[in-house]
């Protein structure tokens, strides 16, 4: 009998310089900024260029280490620590990591633009008021990430059991979800978090005041909800025995609902924050000029007052103990001073280089602002340019911000798939958006167009697209079925 084993096994080990040299090319310019204050906090043989660099300069001249090349090396703890290493003159004190393009003028570019805050950072942060244990918080945050941008948990409460298990460490039962997901149904804007169109237009109207209109509203979404749908009036005055205006009334309460909680969140949120460009494209003689703000390149450079303690330590004859653990805790802060000055500027670099590689894909765009000029571009596309990792890639695109001369805009939304058009020609789904908006938007209301139609229209606009596509692409629009179109 031939018994075979069949075993996969998928390893990957990133260092934690890897995995915090990532985090930090995820970081917008202000949080960037934020994680420079906490890391000078926490380590103080990083210092700020800014206030001693001319002391700096004068203190590590090639000369100072010179005398330092007959040094004992000696064992510490059984660890080997070569001091030289730390005090030699290849990293030099006021090291400066200025973008290769700063200038006078990056002062303008640093001034902040708003922008409203992400709809589940507001529903993190209104989560705050709620008294929650830490296993309750666990399981709201994470009930809030499976928001989808609609508003919608679109998976069942068993896959999120199993979700949190496998990937989070949270074991739970389907019945603590159901609790928690009751409080997720509190949040702002009313119905978030609801698992159908049903629930969702359900928990709008019991936020409402209660009155005879609202009251009837929910019998009909609750009782007959597909009747509704399907605008069987008829069967629904008969069901509830009531007036034509009473039902028009309770019918008037639904329809003003939002079927999409989250689509419309920023355009009714009055919160904002402010968003500091990653860069700056303008567009001089007909030439791009693209420019790394200068808040993400700061002057740094390692504690001189670290580097005499080693120096105090190496001239030492007499070596104590405490001495020996004083020069390890040292060394770690030195290590660690040294590799975040690096990482800034590998993530300068890699920041730069993603960029410049989207500049130049998408120039035709940049050059006159014409969105229907946006080629078709995937992450791929840009990776296999400059030869970096997609998920690099789309860190640098899902947070960063560019300023154009056509406004400032989340480098993300340069990202599209390609569609054929009839001629065979590669057109960016962005083009055809554009296209689909504007065809509804000139569509009788009276008569709203069917997603059917709508794809009928663009084809005899030259652009073949299935209905399922048209569907796919007008939510992401966050526009309506038909139905919720339409006005009487």
């Amino acid at each position: 009998m031939l018994k075979q084993n069949l075993q996969f096994k998928l390893s990957q080990k990133l260092s934690p310089q890897q995995i915090q040299l990532m985090k930090l090319i995820q970081l917008p310019t202000q949080a960037f900024e934020q994680r420079l204050k906490e890391e000078m906090v926490e380590n103080p043989a990083l210092e700020s260029g800014k206030e001693e660099s001319l002391e700096t300069e004068d203190y590590n001249t090639e000369d100072d280490y010179d005398d330092y090349d007959d040094f004992d090396n000696e064992k510490i703890d059984a660890d080997e620590i070569n001091i030289d290493e730390y005090l030699s003159n290849d990293e030099t004190p006021d090291y400066k990591l200025q973008a290769n393009n700063y200038s006078d003028d990056d002062e303008d570019r640093s001034l902040p633009f708003a922008a409203t805050v992400s709809f589940h950072q507001d529903l993190i942060n209104q989560l705050n008021t709620f008294i929650l244990s830490d296993e309750e918080r666990e399981i709201a945050e994470f009930l809030v990430g499976s928001i989808d941008d609609m508003g919608y948990i679109r998976r069942s409460i068993q896959d999120i059991v199993d979700d949190m298990a496998f990937t989070q460490g949270i074991y739970t039962e389907e019945k603590k979800v159901e609790q928690i997901l009751h409080i997720i149904h509190q949040l702002e804007p009313a119905g978030v978090g609801a698992r159908d169109l049903q629930e969702c237009l359900l928990l709008q109207l019991r936020h409402k005041t209660p009155t005879d209109s609202v009251s009837l509203a929910i019998s009909i979404l609750e009782n007959q909800f597909e009747a509704f749908t399907k605008k069987h009036y008829d069967k629904l005055l008969q069901k509830f025995d009531v007036s034509q205006e009473q039902l028009r009334k309770a019918i008037d309460e639904i329809e003003k609902l939002n079927p999409k909680p989250g689509g419309s969140f920023d355009n009714s949120s009055k919160t904002v924050e402010h968003v500091v460009p990653d860069f700056t494209i303008r567009v001089t003689d007909g030439e791009l000029e693209l420019s790394l703000n200068g808040r993400n390149a700061p002057e740094l450079h390692v504690s001189k007052d670290y580097q005499e303690m080693l120096q105090t330590y190496k001239d030492s004859r007499d070596k104590s103990n405490a001495q020996k653990d004083a020069v390890q805790f040292i060394k770690q802060k030195l290590d660690s001073a040294k590799w975040f000055i690096d990482a800034i500027k590998q993530r300068n670099e890699t920041l730069w280089v993603t960029m410049n590689a989207i500049m130049h894909y998408q120039q035709e765009y940049f050059l006159d602002g014409d969105e229907t000029k946006l080629k078709p571009m995937i992450l791929k596309d840009i990776a296999d340019m400059i030869g970096l990792d997609i998920s690099t890639i789309s860190r640098v695109a899902n947070s960063k911000y560019i300023e154009t001369p056509y406004g400032t805009k989340l480098i993300k939304e340069f990202f599209s798939e390609a569609m054929k058009n009839d001629q065979g020609e590669d057109v960016s789904t962005i083009e055809i958006k554009k296209i689909l908006q504007l065809v509804i938007e000139e569509e009788d209301k009276s008569k709203p167009l069917p997603d059917d139609k709508l794809a009928d229209i663009l084809k005899e606009k030259g652009y073949p697209i299935a209905r399922r596509t048209i569907a796919k692409y007008r939510e992401q629009l966050d526009i309506p079925v038909a139905r919720m179109r339409k006005k009487i």
